[in-house]
């Protein structure tokens, strides 16, 4: 800001703090005689900014549907639905700092970015980029890159994780649209009890007793995965946009009181819900959002007081499309470019433990997890299906770049291309080809 930058964006993981480095940022801005605008796009959003801000000592006024106004103070916090609708009554802020800042492409949140042209402008998110990969910098001039995954993790500020994913997921024929699967034709794959095993039996297999936050495709599916946990024994309640606030505000309580051990969502837990003790994440919808699958899985890293680790449970093979939550990911304002998309390891060849169930190279002998001796002679390795899978993130990045790697043609570029996912398989394979042909002709060993 002091070198002239109007529109800064700062990226930095779930559970990094941005939300008290805000507070800090606005708490600093209104000692200056500052008006200042924290714009959120969630009621939840609301409240446990309003945490952060008395953490703070800040005195602020909110902008939102059931509360009353108080605009004379310096810090307003204000939903951009409500603000939307009372732009005419809001002055125009020297300092705005918008939250999940990803969100601004649409219309009501840049309508308010127009509207208030003069004033500085401070983007928050963990994904820097819009929900289809697309950037942000129709928003922004500058990106400020925060502490990475496992940076964060190595430090103690976020819990380390063990990833379970299935041996295969076949999304043969589902359609794209705006940038993610069809909703529809989505949920008639997910909303089934044989979807890559069942989630009631991984669930006590894997974290049993775990509070665990559930992402499901839709309403009636999210309600099915309710009853079937509920029928299990294990207490479970939904909840989603159409929920009444103190159904919703009631069922939220309860887990975190630990009554509800596990709590089903459709698109409302993604972003802002703020609970260390979940130790588990169950993802049940398939997303080609590198955005989605990071604020979901990002859920369950927060540390926690006797929290070893974090349990995610990917029945939908994300991972294979966006690779592991701690990945190394390097953001741009113009969006990730297309050699990025989808990073994982769908289709690697590896050996299933028959014992702990750990997936490794296919050419190991013994188990590197649990010591378990496998035969020497080959067998027809165990994948009941459905069944989870451990996916160890060095490991599988190893098999990625061996399996890339072994390709020789621009059709076997293609094949595996198609096998992880991506959104333009016969893109990704000429750009990886040619960049091949560029560095033997500069004489790179490729």
């Amino acid at each position: 800001m002091a070198q002239g930058c109007k529109s800064i964006l700062y990226t930095a993981p779930t559970g990094s703090g941005k939300t008290l480095l805000t507070a800090h940022m606005l708490h600093t801005a209104a000692s200056k005689g500052m008006r200042c605008l924290f714009v959120v796009h969630r009621r939840e959003l609301i409240k446990q900014s309003a945490q952060a801000f008395d953490l703070e000592g800040i005195k602020y006024g909110i902008i939102s549907a059931g509360f009353s106004e108080d605009r004379s103070h310096w810090v307003q916090l204000a939903s951009v639905q409500t603000l939307a609708r009372r732009l005419a009554r809001v002055s125009e802020p020297r300092l705005i700092v918008w939250d999940e800042a990803h969100h601004l492409a649409a219309s009501s949140w840049s309508d308010i970015f127009a509207r208030y042209g003069t004033s500085y402008h401070i983007g928050i998110t963990a994904t820097p980029e819009r929900l289809d990969g697309k950037g942000l910098g129709t928003y922004f001039s500058n990106l400020i890159v925060g502490p990475t995954v496992q940076t964060l993790t190595k430090q103690g500020y976020l819990s380390p994780y063990k990833l379970y994913a299935p041996s295969n997921v076949d999304l043969t024929g589902i359609h794209t649209r705006m940038g993610d699967y069809e909703k529809r034709e989505i949920n008639s794959v997910v909303d089934r009890p044989s979807i890559t095993g069942n989630a009631i039996e991984h669930y006590k297999r894997l974290c049993e007793g775990r509070r665990a936050v559930v992402f499901c495709a839709s309403i009636q599916h999210s309600k099915h995965v309710v009853e079937q946990f509920n029928a299990a024994g294990i207490p479970a309640a939904h909840v989603d946009g159409e929920t009444p606030e103190d159904e919703r505000d009631r069922a939220i309580e309860n887990f975190k009181k630990g009554n509800i051990q596990v709590l089903s969502n459709v698109e409302i837990f993604g972003e802002g819900f703020d609970v260390p003790a979940i130790e588990a994440a169950i993802l049940l919808r398939p997303t080609q959002s590198l955005g989605y699958f990071m604020q979901q899985v990002g859920r369950a890293l927060r540390p926690f007081e006797g929290k070893n680790q974090a349990i995610i449970l990917d029945h939908v093979g994300n991972w294979s499309r966006h690779g592991l939550p701690d990945d190394d990911r390097e953001w741009s304002l113009e969006g990730r470019p297309q050699r990025a998309r989808g990073e994982g390891g769908a289709g690697v060849s590896v050996r299933i433990c028959p014992k702990c169930f750990a997936a490794m190279p296919s050419g190991l002998s013994v188990c590197k997890y649990c010591g378990e001796v496998f035969p020497v002679k080959p067998r027809e390795i165990i994948e009941k299906d459905g069944q989870l899978l451990e996916i160890q993130a060095e490991i599988a990045r190893k098999m990625v770049r061996r399996q890339q790697g072994m390709a020789q043609s621009m059709q076997e570029l293609f094949e595996i291309g198609r096998a992880r996912g991506y959104k333009n398989p016969r893109a990704w394979a000429y750009f990886v080809f040619k960049g091949r042909q560029q560095k033997r002709n500069r004489g790179i060993a490729v």
